[in-house]
């Protein structure tokens, strides 16, 4: 009877041994998980990644050259000239009550999947600068959700690098912008200042 439970317990433990070992293989279509938005993640098979699939929206997103979910500079820590920007001065507010038109691309946070390009979203703030600058309440209205021309009061050191230089050092009643956000461009009106 020892032998045969011994037996038994010897084939149970190869067995199970073999399946791990067999379960733990590398498969023959690999699937890459890539982060298409914060909160969602799209899979590409080999197919898709090769370009010979109808991959839908996460794949279109992959192939824009401007988007920048994967590498590149992160939004909101570089001018659009590409350069870091100045540290603030002393004599700048610390806080400032300002406005903002926000134009969403595919990629920044919160934005639709079917958002436009991020060139096709830097045109578009380029234009409603120049709107803003004469009615920027028209702008607003022009402007993706999210747009408003009272956001309040923001203090120093809450926004990234880039847009708190910007808001920071456009003087009061001024338009600045756009600047990258991690939400998209921004375009903003310092509305006022408190010392």
């Amino acid at each position: 009877m020892q032998k045969t439970t011994s037996a038994l317990l010897g084939a149970l433990v190869l067995l199970v041994t073999g399946l791990v070992v067999w379960g733990a293989r590398p498969r023959s279509s690999s699937a890459v998980v890539v982060p298409a938005m914060a909160s969602a993640t799209a899979v590409l098979t080999e197919a898709e990644r090769e370009g010979t699939s109808d991959a839908g929206a996460a794949v279109d997103i992959l192939r824009d050259p401007s988007f920048q979910g994967i590498r590149g500079t992160k939004p909101g820590f570089a001018l659009l000239d590409g350069t870091k920007p100045p540290e603030l001065s002393a004599e700048a507010p610390r806080a400032v009550r300002f406005g903002v038109v926000l134009v969403q691309y595919r990629g920044a946070e919160r934005a639709p999947l079917a958002s436009r390009s991020k060139a096709e979203a830097l045109g578009l703030a380029q234009t409603l600068l120049e709107t803003a600058k004469t009615d920027f309440a028209g702008a607003v209205e022009k402007g993706d959700v999210g747009s408003t021309a009272a956001a309040g009061w923001m203090p120093r050191g809450v926004l990234e690098p880039a847009p708190e230089y910007v808001l920071f050092t456009t003087a009061p009643g001024d338009v600045g912008g756009p600047v990258d956000t991690p939400t998209g461009y921004w375009i903003v009106k310092n509305i006022g200042k408190a010392k």
